[in-house]
């Protein structure tokens, strides 16, 4: 099986990538959505979280309000370093038990796509066998955060200062797929990016059979 880390920056247009990939035959670990799977009420995640900072951060539902939270931790790095360390561990032991659960049902065999918005900040590059950065110019992004989600022009820009910059990670990514221009440009670079991982695994798989 070849893992690989799928990583962008905010709006530079990741699951749009990863759906393309999904529908070449990757398969997909989406790490946003075991996020929200972890901290489910009453997980060991969601005890730890309401432990820390009381019931006040839940919905009416016992859900945890995912503004509030935000709001605590965004501005707050020792806040925000705490929270990862009740969701991170639990978010890890997911996706190990995906990976394994696919290459029972596939025989070792296929491409494993998972997405990790922050790779690198949390330093999963060395969990995988590549990485594969979703680039697009910070004009790009910035445009793309005020159209589809409102945001201020200062707002989206503290949002891209709270990531590692893309530029930085395209350096240490092996493949990068720019999606600054047509939709097209960026499908036939997922195209020709996934023939190249097929033959890796093809050749990674016979050298270790």
């Amino acid at each position: 099986m070849l893992l690989v880390g799928l990583t962008g920056g905010v709006a530079s247009g990741k699951s749009i990538v990863a759906q393309m990939l999904v529908e070449l035959g990757a398969h997909l670990i989406d790490t946003d959505q075991l996020a929200r799977k972890v901290v489910e009420p009453d997980r060991p995640a969601w005890r730890d979280i309401v432990a820390r900072w009381g019931e006040g951060i839940l919905n009416e539902d016992r859900s945890i309000n995912r503004g509030k939270l935000a709001q605590i931790i965004f501005s707050n790095p020792k806040a925000r370093k705490e929270l990862e360390g009740m969701t991170h561990p639990r978010i890890d032991e997911e996706v190990k038990r995906l990976v394994e659960e696919l290459e029972y049902a596939d025989n070792g065999r296929g491409i494993i796509i998972i997405d990790i918005p922050l790779l690198y900040e949390v330093n999963w590059q060395d969990k995988v066998d590549l990485v594969m950065v979703v680039y697009a110019d910070e004009d790009t992004q910035i445009e793309r955060l005020l159209k589809r989600r409102g945001m201020t022009r200062e707002e989206a820009q503290a949002r891209l200062n709270s990531q590692i910059p893309l530029s930085e990670k395209v350096k240490y990514a092996d493949f990068v797929i720019d999606n600054s221009g047509p939709m097209q440009r960026t499908k036939d670079q997922v195209k020709e990016i996934f023939g190249k991982l097929v033959e890796y695994e093809k050749s990674h798989h016979n050298s270790d059979g």
